[in-house]
């Protein structure tokens, strides 16, 4: 039976396998889903900093600044 999700084979060292598994037993969740979920993770944590990098250089270029007393007045 065909599947809708693509797949992605990852091979994996014995002590990162381990520390999968152990999450997986522990949350008694997949091996799969676990994965998976660590993945997303650590694709939103390196989009934020791509962002935050982003952000930093067009702080850098921005002549105009406000003081915060100004600001919120």
């Amino acid at each position: 039976m065909p599947t809708k999700n693509p797949r992605l084979n990852v091979v994996l060292d014995p002590e990162l396998y381990e520390m999968v598994e152990r999450i997986s037993k522990q949350e008694e969740k997949s091996m799969s889903v676990v994965a998976k979920e660590l993945i997303e993770d650590a694709l939103e944590k390196h989009e934020d900093l791509l962002l935050s990098e982003i952000a930093m250089k067009r702080e850098a270029k921005s002549k105009k600044t406000v003081p915060h007393d100004k600001a919120w007045k």
